[in-house]
């Protein structure tokens, strides 16, 4: 699936597939006659549903779950917005690949395949105060690129990111996308010190300003202002809905990359849920923006799709009530009046 120009890929948003509604009102029918009260799974039963409607299958599954996490590296580094230097990317990538970081333990835990996509690494994005992060043939790279990543077998998909600075990217986009600027949205990323959040703020208002188109298209946001990785899990995002794949998001940056899809067409995340509320700063008031309540809140901020990857247990233990417990019928246990 290639988008060959901006317009292609605004087509493509504009005509996003509904779910099967028919697959979700099964799973709620099953839940309905399974051996508990009625909703006394709370969220887990919605979840089962969900995941219905968005594979379009009375009887989900999760069989085949990827994590993609995609990499990039930012110009607007440069300004000071982080303790680490951008060569940390490349060198976080290595050690994905050798198996050492939290995203492979998780992963582990979760049943999940993992497929990290390095984006240009030693070509980092412009630096936004400067001029776009991105051209658009750059941008629609990305886009494609994170389209093309996901796999042929897919029953669920999880989505992060690892870049240097883009939590600056990110909060500049989110600002554009929701109003307010970089003091409203700016947080401590990787760990910065006072003085750091002070010039984030100051990057992100002055990108702001010198984009203003970015604050009336979203896809303008995203090309101006924000990161290869984030254009990526933009298309997967995007690739995932036009398949009939359900995603799970990650936190700050992941959130604020998909964004554009929710801005530009109404539902357009009903695909997605989230699954953890980040600690960054920025991440709780994007979710109400979003109207979306995370999965879990366990104040982690690590990126690199660990929360993702970390909600995809809860997913399998909501299909395992669903698909594993005994209707009253069959148990022979008396139903409420």
């Amino acid at each position: 699936m290639l988008f060959s120009d901006l317009a292609a890929l605004r087509g493509a948003i504009a005509s996003l597939p509904a779910g099967v509604e028919g697959a979700a009102a099964a799973v709620a029918t099953r839940q309905a006659r399974l051996t508990k009260p009625p909703g006394s799974l709370g969220r887990l039963e919605a979840l089962a549903a969900w995941l219905a409607r968005w594979q379009g299958r009375a009887q989900p599954r999760l069989e085949h779950v990827q994590v993609l996490v995609f990499a990039g590296n930012h110009g607007v580094t440069a300004q000071g917005v982080s303790p680490y230097p951008p060569a940390v990317t490349a060198q976080m990538v290595e050690n994905f690949s050798a198996g050492g970081a939290a995203i492979n333990q998780l992963c582990a835990v979760a049943g999940a395949a993992l497929q990290v996509v390095p984006l240009r690494l030693e070509t980092p994005t412009a630096d936004f105060t400067a001029g776009p992060a991105m051209d658009e043939r750059e941008f629609l790279q990305a886009v494609n690129q994170g389209a093309a990543a996901l796999p042929a077998r897919l029953d669920l998909l999880c989505l992060g990111e690892m870049g240097i600075g883009n939590t600056t990217a990110a909060a500049a986009m989110a600002a554009a996308l929701f109003g307010g600027g970089g003091a409203d949205w700016a947080g401590r990323g990787t760990g910065v010190d006072d003085a750091g959040l002070a010039r984030k703020v100051s990057v992100i208002d002055a990108g702001l300003a010198r984009h203003p188109a970015a604050r009336a298209d979203p896809l303008e946001a995203a090309r101006c202002l924000g990161g290869r990785e984030l254009a990526a899990i933009l298309g997967a995002t995007l690739a995932a809905r036009l398949r009939g794949v359900p995603v799970l998001l990650d936190g700050f940056a992941a959130c604020t990359a998909a964004a554009p899809l929710a801005v530009l067409a109404p539902g357009g995340l009903d695909h997605a849920e989230v699954a953890h509320r980040s600690a960054e700063a920025g991440h709780g008031r994007l979710l109400a923006a979003l109207e979306k309540v995370a999965l879990l809140d366990l104040g982690m901020r690590l990126g690199e799709a660990s929360g993702a990857a970390l909600a995809v247990p809860l997913l399998r233990g909501a299909l395992a009530c669903h698909q594993g417990m005994a209707t009253f019928a069959e148990a022979g246990v008396a139903e409420a009046p």
